[in-house]
């Protein structure tokens, strides 16, 4: 069974991975996830032609934002889960397909079937013959540098999915961002599409993704109320105890109320450390502190652990036997063998937590978090006021994604090495690289402001408007420098959100993604002068060089 995925910083030789993927899915998880997205590239297509009529569906809108997100790296690794899906996937192409002819007749408009594009016909059996040349991100006869322009637009909305998914799911109106999903998705059908036409798209799915993010945050916001510096500690304290992990909110907040009272203790793990800041999950005093660092430390960390561990979204790994038994999944997150939660009921985690001891009491550092935009500029006229009298130089945006590939030291190194009279903002799982260490303050500003997960480069975005305008100057030049880890497709999409906004001179590593061609790289060094990462000393004094 053959397979090709380039889609994350790990992939194979730094080209694909042709065997068996990195982040340890299957050629069969692969191939079923390339069916996934030949069948939403069908959907998206009929959607939008019918959406263009005056016509939507909401169970298709539904069905294409958890279908792309089951695609992104490091959610989904179950072979039976993902056959259901697209068992699933296959009757939504059909109610597409109904749908747009319903509204094409009530306009008097014939749709000849054979000339619609192959993924809005029908989808291959997994059994089918050479199905990885039809239906795999390499078919087709297009070019090197649209097929990677057509890659950056899909990993671009596999990044967007995933956070209005999330924002969906506390209720918020998605339907602006699942219309541009659907035009994407016709457009990367386009067999004539060209350079321009798929530039200009990936620049429209930076600005979809400005608008998710923005949406996101009004749904945490809205559901937790704003994010407030917090204090967090580290480690387990001892007795039952869960540990959270992944980016969903709503999880948590569903397993805090069913776990009131019952003698367990809650932890966040990675991305969920942001979870502390919102007032409404800080309010239950058995959310007890933080374990561990990044998704890619998980196999040692949670080794020989006695407690129970659920993640609620992207970033599992394969368990090991010293655990699993003690893994539980939900939503859209499965692996083989470990015991999924349906409908948020969370009694079997409760159970497990409490058959367990929760191990010997750990003390590690306390980690700052809730220094989102809300916190930032509460204290805007302070920090303008110290950006004027020069006791603010700059501030360096140290984030993104952490990853297990060589390299990463970078940005402890960079970190470390930013002046004290900087300020460093950092979000995502990459901040565990050096948020453990003291980096002291200016005036009271602490010199280390988490602003969240991911997603919360909202946060950032929305603190650079302030200042520019409290400056009157543009973006480009405010005294910020952005300094950008990635590993999956979230970061693609956070990448594609600064580049709308017109940012340039951002550093992206610890490498470049394999799926943009040189040609391709050069049209974003052009417009936007991307850099890759160096040395931090290195880059360290070419930021600081230029002032």
């Amino acid at each position: 069974m053959k397979m090709f995925c380039n889609q994350c910083e790990q992939t194979a030789r730094g080209a694909g991975c042709d065997i068996q993927g990195v982040c340890g899915k299957s050629p069969e998880v692969a191939l079923l996830q390339d069916l996934l997205i030949h069948q939403l590239k069908g959907i998206g297509y009929l959607a939008h032609k019918a959406r263009a009529l005056g016509v939507t569906d909401k169970k298709i809108n539904r069905h294409t934002i958890g279908a792309l997100f089951t695609t992104v790296t490091n959610v989904n690794f179950s072979a039976e889960r993902l056959k259901r899906l697209a068992r699933e996937g296959e009757n939504i192409r059909s109610r597409a397909f109904e749908l747009y002819a319903s509204a094409s007749a009530a306009k008097s408009l014939a749709i000849n079937e054979s000339e619609l594009p192959a993924p809005a016909r029908g989808t291959p059996g997994i059994d089918a013959p050479n199905i990885a040349d039809e239906i795999g991100i390499l078919a087709g006869s297009d070019d090197a540098d649209i097929r990677s322009l057509k890659l950056v637009l899909l990993y671009g909305i596999k990044g967007i999915a995933a956070y209005a998914d999330h924002a969906l799911i506390l209720g918020e109106n998605v339907d602006n961002i699942v219309a541009f999903l659907h035009e994407a998705l016709a457009a990367l059908c386009d067999a004539s599409a060209t350079q321009q036409s798929m530039t200009a798209l990936v620049l429209a799915c930076g600005t979809a993704a400005v608008s998710c993010m923005a949406l996101l945050d009004k749904a945490h916001t809205g559901r937790f109320g704003r994010p407030r510096p917090v204090s967090v500690p580290t480690g387990l304290q001892g007795g039952p105890s869960i540990v959270v992990s992944g980016h969903d909110l709503a999880d948590l907040e569903e397993l805090l109320q069913q776990t009131e009272g019952r003698g367990v203790k809650v932890y966040t793990h990675g991305e969920m450390l942001p979870a502390h800041g919102y007032p409404g999950l800080s309010k239950h005093s058995h959310l007890a502190g933080h374990f561990g660092t990044a998704w890619q430390n998980q196999q040692k960390e949670f080794d020989g652990v006695p407690a129970a561990f659920l993640f609620t979204t992207n970033c599992i790994q394969k368990p090991r036997d010293s655990y699993k038994d003690n893994v539980f999944t939900c939503g859209l997150v499965a692996f083989p063998g470990v015991a999924h939660i349906e409908n948020r009921d969370f009694e079997p985690v409760i159970r497990k937590a409490l058959s367990l001891s929760g191990g010997k009491p750990q003390n590690g550092p306390a980690l700052l978090t809730g220094c989102g935009h809300d916190a930032v500029l509460s204290l805007a006229d302070k920090v303008i006021s110290l950006v004027k009298t020069g006791k603010i130089r700059r501030f360096f945006v140290i984030g993104g994604c952490d990853g297990a590939k060589p390299g990463r030291n970078y940005y402890t190194e960079l970190a470390e090495a930013v002046p004290a009279d900087c300020v460093i903002i950092t979000l995502a799982c990459g901040k565990f690289r050096f948020n453990g260490h003291d980096f002291g303050a200016i005036d009271g500003i602490p010199r280390l402001l988490d602003a969240g997960q991911c997603n919360d480069a909202h946060s950032v975005i929305t603190v650079a408007k302030a200042l520019a305008s409290a400056f009157g100057c543009g973006l480009n030049d405010l005294p910020v420098s952005i300094i950008l880890s990635w590993y999956e497709q979230k970061a693609v999409a956070v990448l594609l959100a600064l580049l709308s906004l017109g940012l340039k001179g951002i550093r992206i590593g610890p490498s470049l993604p394999a799926f943009v061609t040189p040609n391709v790289l050069n049209v974003l060094v052009n417009a936007f002068d991307i850099k890759p990462i160096t040395t931090a000393r290195e880059d360290l004094a070419a930021i600081l060089g230029k002032e």
